[in-house]
């Protein structure tokens, strides 16, 4: 799954290859695995809150290397589509990790209208 999503997100931001080359492919991969894994811990949890506080913390590390607000944004989008379409993830934890995708990206579509005032 992860490695699928990171597929997908450098075939749709070809501009990501020329910025950070094939080691950004690789950690993109590895980031993706990262958010599986808060997704997990925050469906274990049943904490909305525990992936909004991380995809918070993670954006501002991010921005300090280049990235903006809509990448992690538009990565998580292509996280749902992957989760949609796999049958890695338990049935029942879907609709959780769906939501926790969707929180979080209203909290970061809002952190960066913040950002822009």
């Amino acid at each position: 799954m992860a490695k699928q999503a990171a597929v997908i997100i450098f075939e749709r931001e070809p501009s990501l290859m020329d910025q950070f080359g094939e080691q950004g492919k690789t950690k993109c991969y590895e980031e993706n695995v990262h958010h599986l894994k808060q997704l997990h811990s925050a469906y274990e949890l049943k904490q909305t809150s525990f992936f909004i506080d991380y995809a918070l913390w993670l954006n501002g590390i991010l921005a300090k290397h280049g990235m903006n607000d809509q990448q992690l944004i538009d990565h998580f989008e292509v996280i749902k589509e992957v989760l949609t379409v796999s049958s890695q993830v338990e049935e029942e934890a879907l609709p959780f990790y769906r939501a926790y995708l969707d929180q979080a990206i209203l909290e970061l579509a809002i952190q960066s209208g913040k950002k822009d005032r």
